[in-house]
């Protein structure tokens, strides 16, 4: 299918992309890589009468850190730029390793890490490792900027707390604590395509090997990213332990996620990869943890 007739304008400047989305409002869409909106558009799920596309904004395409030690990534940076970054790869290890999870090399080639933030695909690996992470998301409109804690930014099945008149414009990661550890896994039907189900986890260590503090969300496990606190509260005070695991997974599993179903995995199913994923990942984020002596990345 092609889309409904739409206006298109690449503004020069993040101001002149504000004032048009200020004029403008609900009419207009933003464009970043275009790997979700396109598509969208082409099948007529979304059809705004004019395109507002950020690709000549390079002032939001870059990777640092501050003085914290927060990343601080612009949101038209690449998904293959995080793919290969040193600073995401050493600061930012849950981000680094679910990139390449991400479609095919070509989407990755476009994609950008804040189209795929406000696009807010249930089924999207970065809306959880940005919960997971609890990323501090900036968005700017003419009246100013605000910052929105992941926990409040994901609203529901393709819906943030963006307002019309705004722009994700840049994603803090705070560096992580010492001892912790991290693990990302899904499992698709063929590479590239959409995970049937798939978790991100981090937990941290105190001294003794006892989990301090753990986080699971899980993809395509509900309307949006589900961060599954119950569970993980489960595994507070716990040390590596197979029956932690399982019950972890357990509650997971069963109580907290809300899988959807497809032709290609029904609910059961769903919850089934949900439980054999935690436990795939909670073993690993343990290792980690373990291996690590003690120092800030």
């Amino acid at each position: 299918m092609k889309p409904a007739a739409f206006e298109y304008i690449a503004p020069d400047s993040l101001e002149q992309a504000l004032s048009v989305l200020r004029e403008h409002g609900d009419d207009a869409k933003v464009l970043a890589g275009g790997q979700s909106l396109v598509p969208a558009m082409n099948f007529r799920m979304l059809q705004p009468t004019l395109l507002v596309d950020l690709n000549k904004l390079d002032e939001l395409d870059y990777i640092r850190q501050n003085e914290d030690g927060d990343l601080l990534v612009g949101a038209m940076t690449r998904h293959r730029r995080l793919e290969f970054d040193s600073l995401v790869a050493q600061n930012a290890p849950l981000l680094h390793e679910s990139i390449p999870s991400i479609a095919h090399p070509q989407i990755r080639n476009r994609g950008t890490l804040g189209g795929s933030l406000a696009h807010a695909d249930p089924a999207a690996e970065l809306p959880v490792i940005a919960l997971a992470v609890d990323a501090q998301i900036k968005v700017q409109s003419n009246a100013g900027e605000r910052t929105i804690p992941a926990v409040e930014f994901f609203q529901g099945m393709f819906m943030t707390e963006i307002k019309p008149d705004e722009i994700l414009v840049e994603v803090a990661i705070p560096a992580s604590s010492a001892r912790t550890g991290w693990a990302f896994k899904e499992i698709a039907r063929r590479s590239g395509d959409y995970a049937m189900m798939g978790v991100a986890v981090l937990i941290t260590l105190d001294e003794d090997g006892i989990c301090k503090k753990a986080r699971l969300v899980y993809l395509n496990a509900g309307d949006g990213p589900v961060d599954a606190v119950e569970a993980a509260k489960t595994l507070e005070g716990q040390a590596r332990d197979d029956q932690a695991f399982e019950a972890a997974a357990e509650k997971a599993s069963q109580d907290e996620i809300d899988p959807l179903g497809n032709m290609h995995a029904d609910v059961d199913y769903q919850r089934h990869l949900a439980y054999v994923l935690t436990l795939r990942a909670l073993d690993l984020a343990y290792q980690r943890a373990d291996d690590d002596h003690g120092e800030n990345r």
